[in-house]
């Protein structure tokens, strides 16, 4: 079933663009060049492009094949419809289908769409309280001050420590939220908690949904002490909603925030990033005056090291692939290229692999690079660092941390390959 995830501007429905994808690779990137240019773009399988179709948007392009019924369905519409066989476009072509589409109005942008977050939130929430799961990425972060502007101390933000995040962060995040921001925190010690219930998993979509799951039981124990929450505001961005499928067939992987949650969720969900891609998630963030570690930090998948950790996760292989993350991240920006890459993940894979260091044997485990370029994490290219940055690595990596014995470098683009490897 789809769902649109069209918005309101201070009573008013926005100009929208609909973006049927039919099987494109590049359909997001339409989307994306469309909100540069001041139009809401929504992008709709072409499997549920029918039902989309009868909510009337302002322009339709095709990108991709889709079927006769949709084109027919479409030439009966009275508005402008393009199709991108190829799925590119120039900015002027656009431009004028544009002009054609919303005539001179261009309504999208950071500013009005704060406003107008600030605006929904106020009348989802009423008096009502709220708590918000914090997980030390930009897309919780800027969830978390948005809605605070909006509801101010009815929020509680949680951070939950569940033993799969990156060296330092757990402090970083409970320092920042609490003393920079004044926002109420509550700090929960769950790392026995979260590998008891991983013991034995190696399911990556399983592994997913456990950690969702637990979140969000986690929060309804926090939830209880509050005494009064019914609301769970969550940093779930645009590229989760598409990955974790709006139409049957189209699922890539569950986002333990999107595909993860348990079917009796005990909470209204809070999702003002929704629409939005990371990119603007960024923008938006500057404008919240979050600080540059926060907005600029690269991004982390919510379920944590626990999709970085392949097989069953252990606090053994927790402890190696934190130690190996913090090398990279130091390496990272030493050289100066922390800021020239939009992801890097450290990936302690379930192989191992024989050596010989000091003289004997060893059967230690491989781990995997994987630095991306992306805008919005739809599409990503693998990053062509420096072979001296590589090596410096991999140096360190052997050296320092016990149990590693091989390190590879993934060069896949997304897609066929997602970022991360589960």
């Amino acid at each position: 079933m789809w769902v649109s995830l069209s918005i309101e501007a201070e009573g008013c429905l926005l100009k929208r663009i609909l973006v049927v994808d039919g099987g494109s690779l590049h359909a997001q990137e339409v989307a994306r060049q469309v909100r540069k240019m001041g139009v809401y773009s929504e992008i709709v399988p072409a499997a549920a492009a029918e039902q989309a179709l009868h909510n009337q948007p302002s322009g339709v392009l095709l990108v991709g094949m889709v079927s006769p019924r949709i084109e027919q369905v479409v030439a009966h519409m009275s508005v402008p419809v393009m199709s991108l066989d190829d799925g590119s476009v120039s900015d002027s072509v656009l431009e004028s289908f544009l002009s054609q589409a919303c005539g001179s109005e261009r309504d999208w942008n950071m500013d009005s769409f704060l406003a107008a977050a600030v605006e929904r939130i106020k009348a989802q929430v009423g008096s009502g309280r709220a708590i918000c799961g914090l997980s030390g990425g930009v897309d919780s972060a800027v969830a978390a001050v948005l809605v605070h502007r909006a509801i101010g101390d009815q929020l509680t933000c949680i951070y939950v420590d569940h033993g799969l995040m990156r060296a330092g962060e757990s402090e970083q995040v409970v320092a920042t939220f609490q003393g920079r921001f004044g926002i109420p925190l509550v700090h929960v010690q769950a790392q026995e908690r979260f590998l008891q219930k991983l013991a034995g998993v190696e399911d990556p979509e399983q592994k997913r949904k456990i950690i969702g799951i637990e979140f969000i039981r986690v929060f309804e124990e926090e939830a209880a002490k509050l005494g009064d929450a019914a609301y769970l505001v969550q940093g779930t961005v645009y590229p989760d909603v598409l990955e974790s499928g709006m139409a049957p067939g189209t699922l890539v992987k569950s986002h333990h925030n999107v595909g993860g949650l348990p079917e009796d969720l005990g909470f209204e969900l809070v999702e003002p990033l929704a629409t939005l891609f990371k990119d603007e998630v960024r923008e938006l963030g500057e404008k919240l005056g979050l600080p540059r570690e926060i907005v600029w930090r690269h991004p982390f998948p919510g379920p944590g090291l626990g999709v970085r950790c392949l097989g069953e996760v252990t606090k053994e292989k927790l402890e190696i692939l934190r130690k190996a993350d913090a090398i990279v991240r130091e390496e990272l920006h030493r050289s100066g290229w922390y800021d020239k890459i939009w992801q890097a993940a450290v990936i302690l894979t379930n192989m191992r692999a024989v050596g010989v260091q000091r003289g004997a044997r060893t059967y230690d485990y491989v781990l995997g690079l994987r630095f991306v370029s992306s805008t919005d994490g739809m599409t990503a290219e693998w990053v062509r660092v420096p072979y001296e940055l590589l090596e410096s690595i991999s140096g360190r990596l052997l050296e320092e941390v016990d149990g590693v014995g091989r390190v590879v470098y993934d060069i896949s683009p997304k897609p066929p390959a997602t970022i991360e490897w589960e």
